[in-house]
């Protein structure tokens, strides 16, 4: 579950899609929540220059003072860059439009493709003591993107129910396998979680049907129903635990963080 160096560290996942609209960072900020309610000491690192994690959850761009830039590319403290959310239990390393320009400055660096990796086993991270760090990927493959899947453990993958779901992850498959033989050979999918799923709708069972046959236990039993709690939520800088605590939505989040802690117990025994 971490690192044979670093016992007591914390899970770290990357949520990653290349395409945009999947519900990457909604998942992000509702499964960190759901973990944190469950008791857990959780990090969302936001590695999207959009920085809609930060924003959803509660962090005006005014007090993004450090973020994820300077955690890549300074040597700005730790304390100086986690800042603490409106939930309990959950804290953020933010980010803002500034990150664009990171992917530049990268290439630049001989170390490229481990800065996020380095960043998250300083030792002072474990005075934190977290138990899971879920970075919000940009919706591209690029170098951050890369940086994530270096430092991550797993990789969870949101897949929207539409057509033409199943085509993009083909080339997220081929850059995780290309990071496992270069960079980081432990590196796994945590699951695909099927997102704005309508069980009414032909489209939504089809590709869902499509997703487990081809895909199989990768695929979370858990589905994220289309709700409109979970997309009004963030324009109130709330996850939807917290807006709508008995909405659907709210269920299937908790749901996907009890079906990840079972899966990584199971696998940590």
């Amino acid at each position: 579950m971490s690192d044979p160096l670093r016992p007591n560290g914390p899970k770290i996942i990357a949520v990653a899609n290349q395409k945009g609209g999947v519900g990457k960072t909604t998942t992000t900020i509702n499964l960190g929540a759901a973990l944190s309610e469950r008791g857990l000491k959780v990090l969302v690192v936001d590695l999207d220059p959009q920085g809609n994690s930060s924003t959803g959850l509660g962090i005006e761009p005014d007090d993004r003072e450090h973020t994820t830039y300077e955690l890549l590319l300074d040597d700005v403290p730790l304390e100086e860059i986690i800042l603490d959310t409106l939930t309990p239990g959950l804290k953020l390393v933010p980010a803002t439009i500034d990150l664009s320009s990171a992917d530049i400055e990268l290439h630049a660096n001989e170390k490229r493709s481990f800065l996020l990796h380095d960043a998250l086993r300083q030792v002072g991270m474990d005075r934190y003591g977290f138990d899971y760090v879920l970075i919000d990927c940009p919706p591209s493959l690029n170098l951050l993107t890369v940086n994530a899947m270096v430092a991550a453990h797993s990789v969870l993958v949101p897949l929207q129910s539409e057509f033409f779901a199943l085509e993009g992850l083909s080339q997220l498959m081929l850059t995780v396998r290309e990071v496992r033989q270069s960079a980081n050979p432990d590196l796994r999918i945590e699951g695909v979680l099927l997102t704005m799923h309508d069980s009414r709708n032909n489209l939504s069972r089809q590709v869902e049907d499509d997703a487990r046959d081809n895909l199989g236990d990768l695929v979370f039993a858990t589905v994220i129903p289309r709700n409109v709690r979970v997309s009004e939520a963030p324009s109130y800088a709330q996850s939807v635990l917290s807006y709508d605590t008995q909405s659907k939505g709210a269920a299937a989040y908790r749901a996907l963080a009890d079906e990840l802690l079972r899966k990584n117990t199971k696998a940590a025994a």
